[in-house]
């Protein structure tokens, strides 16, 4: 083979290899929410200390601290979890008001939000909220006074 036909197919390797590899990206990089699915602590904060909490589902699907009125279900990323989160869903209404949040760490780490916002979506949750702990839950929430579990 000539060195120009083994550079031409050498860069015809490189290019399927870097095509693969940005397709696989932008599939792992969409996220399972929306802007709209967002809820502001700020938001659940409110409803919560109003008395209004026991409207919202509000399901803790990480290692962090427990938020008042939270049920813990356990690190999104392990299956047997979503799992859990799945029966307990199965007794709500598709309307219920359903909150899911880890607060581990940045969304953009977070390996458990994602399997539980894709859980509420595919079970055509119509008012599944993620809490928007952008940066971690003592940050977005325990910093700002936000009521917690007893």
């Amino acid at each position: 083979m000539s060195r120009t036909a083994s550079s031409l197919l050498a860069l015809a390797v490189i290019s399927m290899i870097a095509f693969a590899c940005q397709a696989f990206s932008s599939d792992q990089g969409q996220d399972p929410w929306t802007a709209k699915q967002l809820m502001p602590p700020a938001e659940l904060a409110r409803q919560i200390n109003e008395g209004n909490g026991a409207e919202f589902h509000v399901f803790n699907i990480g290692p962090s601290g427990a938020i008042k009125g939270s049920l813990e279900i356990g690190e999104g990323r392990d299956p047997a979890n979503i799992a859990k989160l799945q029966a307990a869903l199965n007794k709500l209404p598709k309307d219920a008001n359903v909150v899911v949040y880890c607060g581990c760490c940045p969304f953009k780490n977070c390996p458990n939000v994602r399997p539980a916002m894709k859980l509420l979506n595919d079970m055509q949750f119509t008012n599944g909220k993620l809490l928007d702990l952008g940066e971690n839950l003592k940050v977005d929430w325990i910093d700002k006074g936000y009521p917690m579990a007893d």
